[in-house]
C-alpha cells in the first residue's frame, strides 16, 4: 500500500492541469451550456443561476463524463455528451444548495453560500428548478436507461441526507453507516457520470460496468480525502470553515475510528455538537488526539486502497492518453492540499 500511496504523491496542481488540458474545448463548451440551461426569462433564476455558476468549482464530475467517453472510444464533443455532462453539474449544483440549507452553511468555495446571502425560501426553489431543468435536459437523449440511471441516482442522493439527518448529533455512529451515507451521498454521482459517459459512447456493458465501478470506488476515496481536509486543511484552502462536519452534527470516518479507540472521547465530541463551537475542546486538541492515535494516516490509507481500486476497474479499458488521465485523478483527489 506504501508503494501505491507514493506513486500518488505528486503535486496535485500538476495533475489537474494535465487533466483538465486534454479536455479544455469540452470543458468550455459545458461551462458555455451550463450559462445557457441555467438561465431563464424569470429575472431572479437568471441572477440566482448567475451567482451559483461564478462561484465555480473543479467541475471534476462533468470531467470524468467526457473522459469516460472518451476513454471508451466515444466523441466527447459530441452534443449529447455536452449537454449530460451538463445536467450531471446541474445535479451536483442542486445537491450542494440543499446540502447548505440543511446544514445552515454560511460559506460554499470561499464565498456566501446561496441560503445565507438570499436566504432559505429562494435557496430551495432554485435548487428544485435545477433538479427539474437538469431532468428536462436529460430527456432531450431519449434514453430510458440512462433516465433510470438518474433517477436512482437522485433517489440515493436523497436517501443518503434523510439518513444523515437521523444521525447528526449522535456520537455512535458505526462505520457501515458512515459509509452508506457517503455513498448515496457522494459515490453514486462519480459512478452515474462514468457510466453514462460509456452508455454514449455505445461501449461494450463489462466497459460500462468498470467505469461505473471506478467512479463509486473514485467517489469513496474523494471524501475520505474530503474528512481528512476537514481538519488538516485552512479555512482558504476548503472555501468553508475548518472543522464545519463536527460543527454540523456530523462525525466522519477519523472521529468514528477515534471514538472506538478512545470511547471517553464520546462526551467531548458531543459537546462540541451541542454548543456548534469548539469554545470547551478545541480543534487542536481534537487534532492531536487523532495523530496520536495515527487515525488521520489511517484514514488517508484508507483513500489509497479505494484509489487502487478504482485504478484497478481501468484495466479492460484500451491504454489511451484519457484513461491516463483517469488514472491521474485518484492522486489529484487525494493529495490536495494534504
Amino acid at each position: 500500500m506504501q508503494t501505491f500511496s507514493s506513486k500518488l504523491a505528486v503535486q496535485p496542481q500538476l495533475a489537474a492541469q494535465k487533466i483538465f488540458s486534454l479536455i479544455k474545448t469540452e470543458m468550455a463548451l459545458i461551462e458555455a451550456e451550463f450559462e445557457r440551461q441555467a438561465s431563464s426569462n424569470i429575472q431572479v433564476i437568471n441572477y440566482l443561476g448567475d451567482y451559483l455558476r461564478a462561484s465555480g468549482g473543479k467541475r471534476v464530475r462533468p470531467a470524468l463524463l467526457v473522459l469516460s467517453n472518451y476513454a471508451t472510444n466515444g466523441k466527447a464533443s459530441g452534443e449529447n455528451v455536452i449537454r449530460l455532462a451538463t445536467v450531471m453539474e446541474m445535479l451536483h449544483t442542486a445537491t450542494l444548495v440543499h446540502d447548505d440549507i440543511i446544514d445552515n452553511a454560511e460559506t460554499r468555495r470561499s464565498r456566501q453560500s446561496v441560503n445565507a446571502r438570499f436566504g432559505n425560501q429562494a435557496s430551495v426553489l432554485m435548487g428544485d428548478w435545477l433538479y427539474m431543468s437538469a431532468f428536462e435536459t436529460s430527456l432531450k437523449e431519449r434514453s430510458l436507461e440512462i433516465l433510470d440511471i438518474l433517477t436512482r441516482l437522485t433517489r440515493k442522493m436523497t436517501e443518503g441526507e434523510l439518513i444523515q439527518l437521523t444521525t447528526l448529533g449522535k456520537s455512535d455512529i458505526s462505520e457501515t453507516e458512515y459509509f452508506d451515507i457517503l455513498e448515496r451521498k457522494t459515490a453514486y454521482l462519480f459512478s452515474a457520470c462514468c457510466e453514462i459517459g460509456a452508455i454514449l459512447a455505445g461501449a461494450p456493458n463489462d466497459w460500462q460496468i468498470a467505469l461505473k465501478n471506478f467512479g463509486m470506488n473514485l467517489g469513496t476515496a474523494f471524501q475520505l480525502a474530503d474528512d481528512l481536509l476537514d481538519f488538516t486543511a485552512e479555512e482558504e484552502v476548503l472555501g468553508k470553515a475548518a472543522g464545519a462536519d463536527l460543527l454540523e452534527g456530523k462525525l466522519t470516518l477519523p472521529l468514528i475510528l477515534l471514538v472506538k479507540k478512545e470511547p471517553t472521547v464520546k462526551s467531548d465530541l458531543e459537546k462540541v455538537m451541542r454548543d456548534g463551537s469548539y469554545q470547551n475542546f478545541s480543534r487542536r486538541m481534537l487534532l492531536e488526539k487523532l495523530e496520536a492515535a495515527t487515525l488521520l494516516e489511517e484514514t488517508r490509507q484508507m483513500a489509497y486502497t479505494y484509489a487502487s481500486r478504482a485504478i484497478k476497474n481501468l484495466e479492460l479499458l484500451p491504454k489511451t492518453e484519457y484513461r491516463s488521465a483517469l488514472e491521474e485523478i485518484p492522486s489529484y483527489m487525494i493529495e490536495r492540499n494534504k
